[in-house]
């Protein structure tokens, strides 16, 4: 996989927070820090994307219908013990 070289630039609190988490271990270096904020946001997004997804598929369902909260427990009851 190849690499894009990118110049970005961080207020004095943002770069010293990078370098505290640099200096704690957590990352080797800047690069190796912004890629794992660059992932992390790739997986919110994902989420997002699967929660909208879900959230459209439950209102093309149809009508709602009541939910009978004593049954839904008896019956996990009975399946599950």
């Amino acid at each position: 996989m190849g690499t894009v070289n990118k110049i970005i630039a961080l207020t004095d609190q943002e770069g010293t927070w990078v370098q505290a988490q640099i200096d704690n271990g957590r990352f080797a270096n800047e690069s190796e820090y912004i890629r794992e904020l660059i992932r992390s946001d790739q997986e919110g997004q994902d989420q997002i994307e699967n929660l909208r997804d879900a959230l459209i598929e439950g209102e093309n369902s149809g009508e709602p219908e009541t939910f009978d909260a004593v049954a839904f427990k008896q019956k996990m009851k009975q399946k599950y013990g």
